[in-house]
């Protein structure tokens, strides 16, 4: 049942791309089948996982191999699980609406949106559901693929493009340093599942793996200072930042920090790397956040701070930071989506999302406006909401972690938690407060319709419910988190836990808060922030990380460029030449560390009977005619001629198969130059002056001499085993033939001849478009010239 849950999204997908723009809204409906069906089996399986039960399944993907996919749902599979279904379910039934009377750049791609967030919702299910490690990063890239997808889905804009070109290359990039970490631990553990692994032996090949595990983590979940990817992913529809880039993808790093670093107890530089990480990435994204005028980039960059958090949390890997974390990731999937979707609807009634042009939005969207408080207060830790009770819980956490990492964490959390406290208020004037002096956008904005704002409402009140109800809410957390570390089993939340050390830090971020949003406030209104004249906003963010992302992906293309004008001169002498060169050169490397050529206890045979050597003189003759013919076809037929006369060779040395092999081979050969040829001009064209003619010489002579010694050497060097014995051998037990050849194409290296037959197929596929170009181009310039002759 697990892995059907993933691929019923994947085809889900396929129904809606296939559909087209004929499906129009209803590939809403087919997304929300797999999303409602997931959700409602793992809300029937929580019970069971409650009381400690486990669910694995492993379904062989390529049994030689011993490759398959291994799932498990555990406490923590099934809490992401039902995040990433509940609030996918919320999402879409939020694009109902809010492709309903869009504006037309996305909504004509509907359907194909729909499939790509369907797709990845099956990703991301089958990632958090993952126990293989090479199941995890197959997962792990189907998000990255179906992300650069969602981010792009508008294409004609070239922010889109970019921001997710850049998406790509980043997490694709950690994608393969994931890779490398998860092989790495593998083979230095001889465990392949999360649930088996074992770190405890430690090593430089643990460290090794680890470190890259962490960095194809950082890069995922925008840590820094690869952190500057996510803001630009904002140029996504509304529904896809909501739903990626707060509650579920960005976390995917998150989950996998969460999985080791229970096991990282004997690694005494993980956890300072995953404090100062984590925290660094808190703080930058604050301060980010504080500088955006863009309430959607606010949040973007409010994200970022938020990832920090949890990476400080989980990284620290106790029980009680890991405890607190799955609280704090609770509450941040429940406020950021209802903030994201909140601005979408913000967006949508006001057609903007600048704070300089709203305000007093109480007034014509008070619905909106209740969501933006409740989730906001959530956000910077005020009570009663859930997010209070999460970063006391991290506070008190942090506040009895181990020396010195424990009290430089709370510092940093500390911190970013005023940070926090200043860009949620902000963002209120900037929403509700008195901003704009000469009247603002709200308020000739239309009242969205009750199914608009009612999954941004479903999720503010999940943040309330789940901060007054923090005892039940504690004990899910609690099995969440002892799914990861087991000692975290009697841990609980409280919404009031007295007066301690965490509530004075928490109004001490509070206090620091508002009066740091009030220094930015004041700067706010007393200038004009750089708004150009047409009111609009750059998607693009102004960041360092993205200025050296750019110069360094500008630099690797020219520097491609001009590789490449070096080595792709389109010049086929030149490519024959290096090949020869080359391979001169090893040849004769290899024969100096052999002692020399012609060297070897058997006797130099120069041929077996008198008929091998009349073909083989023959055969040098057709040789020499192709280098002496200056015509094409004469030089093609000649060369099919030396083709026939290594068919008989083969043919007298007693390989039938083989010489049939090579008839069929030159036979067509032929044809297809014929048929080329056709084309060209009859003679040659000039050699390069670059290449004379002594030159040109002078490497076949070099390149003939050194082979034919070569292959002399190896004729008279001590036999072993004969690889032709051993292939014989195989292709009677394996292939069942006694054409040996045959056997070798078909069945032993059937997957290289099968590439082979592809290269050659799109090759005439490309070479059949082409003179079918061609043929029009003619057809299209006759007919001009027929048209402007004189009637």
């Amino acid at each position: 049942m697990l892995l059907l849950l993933p691929v019923l999204h994947l085809a889900a997908a396929a129904v809606c791309i296939a559909a087209g723009t004929r499906a129009g809204r209803r590939s809403l409906a087919v997304a929300a089948v797999p999303l409602a069906v997931s959700f409602g089996w793992l809300v029937s399986q929580a019970g069971a996982v409650a009381d400690g039960a486990t669910t694995a399944q492993r379904t062989a993907w390529v049994p030689a191999l011993d490759l398959s996919f291994d799932l498990r749902l555990d406490g923590f599979a099934l809490f992401g699980a039902l995040v990433v279904t509940g609030i996918g379910l919320l999402v879409v039934a939020y694009s109902a609406s809010y492709f309903r009377h869009h504006d037309g750049s996305t909504r004509p791609d509907l359907p194909r949106l729909v499939g790509y967030l369907v797709a990845f919702a099956g990703s991301m299910l089958g990632l958090v559901l993952a126990d293989g490690l090479l199941t995890l990063f197959v997962f792990w890239e189907l998000t990255s693929i179906t992300s650069f997808l969602l981010i792009g889905i508008d294409d004609r804009r070239p922010e889109a493009r970019d921001a997710a070109r850049r998406a790509l290359l980043v997490t694709g990039a950690g994608g393969l340093a994931l890779l490398g970490g998860l092989v790495v631990l593998g083979q230095a553990t001889g465990d392949w599942r999360l649930s088996e692994l074992d770190l405890a032996g430690g090593g430089v090949a643990i460290d090794v793996g680890l470190a890259l595990l962490l960095v194809g983590a950082a890069t995922k979940s925008a840590q820094f200072p690869t952190h500057f990817w996510l803001p630009g992913a904002m140029a996504a529809p509304t529904p896809v930042s909501a739903y990626l880039h707060s509650a579920t993808m960005v976390k995917a790093g998150v989950i996998l920090v969460a999985r080791v670093a229970p096991l990282t107890e004997g690694v005494g530089w993980w956890r300072p790397v995953a404090v100062v990480l984590g925290g660094l990435t808190m703080l930058v994204g604050g301060i980010g956040a504080l500088r955006q005028y863009d309430a959607k980039l606010l949040l973007a960059h409010g994200t970022v701070s938020q990832l920090g958090f949890l990476v400080v949390l989980m990284g620290f890997g106790d029980a009680e930071t890991t405890y607190a974390g799955v609280a704090v990731f609770l509450g941040h999937a429940l406020f950021k989506a209802a903030l994201f979707l909140s601005v979408g609807v913000i967006d949508h009634q006001c057609h903007t999302r600048d704070l300089r042009r709203l305000g007093r939005l109480h007034r014509r969207l008070p619905a909106v406006a209740a969501v933006v408080v409740v989730a906001g207060a959530s956000m910077a830790g005020l009570p009663p909401m859930l997010g209070f009770v999460a970063k006391e819980e991290a506070l008190h956490a942090l506040e009895y972690g181990a020396a010195p990492w424990g009290g430089i964490a709370l510092g940093l959390v500390v911190a970013g938690s005023v940070l926090t406290v200043a860009y949620t208020v902000r963002l209120w004037w900037g929403l509700l407060g008195s901003w704009a002096p000469a009247g603002d956008a709200a308020l000739d904005a239309h009242r969205p319709s009750v199914a608009f704002v009612a999954p941004g409402v479903a999720l503010a009140v999940a943040s309330l419910v789940g901060g007054l109800a923090a005892g039940p809410v504690g004990r899910w957390v609690a099995t969440t988190a002892g799914s990861l570390d087991a000692t975290a089993i009697g841990l609980d939340l409280y919404l009031w836990g007295g007066v301690n050390l965490a509530l004075a830090l928490s109004v001490v971020a509070i206090v620091g808060g508002l009066v740091l949003a009030r220094v930015v406030v004041a700067r706010d209104v007393s200038s004009d922030g750089g708004l150009g004249a047409d009111g609009t906003l750059p998607m693009a963010v102004a960041a360092r990380g993205e200025r050296a992302f750019a110069a360094t992906y500008d630099a690797t293309l020219r520097g491609s460029k001009r590789i490449t004008r070096v080595t792709q001169s389109g010049s086929l002498p030149a490519y024959v030449a290096i090949v020869l060169v080359v391979v001169v050169g090893a040849l004769v490397v290899a024969a100096a560390a052999d002692g020399g050529l012609g060297r070897g206890p058997r006797p130099l045979r120069w041929a077996d009977s008198w008929l091998e050597v009349a073909v083989a003189t023959v055969t040098v003759g057709f040789a020499t005619a192709v280098v002496l013919a200056r015509r094409r076809i004469e030089a093609a037929l000649l060369l099919g001629a030396v083709g026939f006369g290594v068919a008989a060779t083969f043919l007298v040395t007693g390989a039938p198969d083989l010489a049939l092999t090579q008839v069929l081979v030159e036979s067509l050969s032929i044809v297809l130059f014929v048929l080329v040829l056709r084309r060209l001009p009859a003679e040659f064209s000039p050699a390069p002056a670059w290449a004379p003619r002594w030159a040109r010489a002078a490497v076949a002579l070099t390149f003939g001499v050194v082979v034919a010694g070569f292959a002399l050497s190896v004729s008279r060097s001590p036999g072993g085993p004969s690889v032709g014995e051993e292939m014989v051998a195989t292709s009677l037990s394996e292939g069942g033939g006694r054409n040996v050849v045959n056997v070798i194409l078909v069945d032993i290296r059937g997957f290289d001849t099968l590439g082979e037959i592809t290269v050659v197929a799109v090759a005439a596929v490309g070479v059949v478009n082409l003179v079918a170009a061609a043929r029009r181009e003619q057809r299209a310039k006759r007919l001009e010239d027929a048209q402007e002759l004189p009637s």
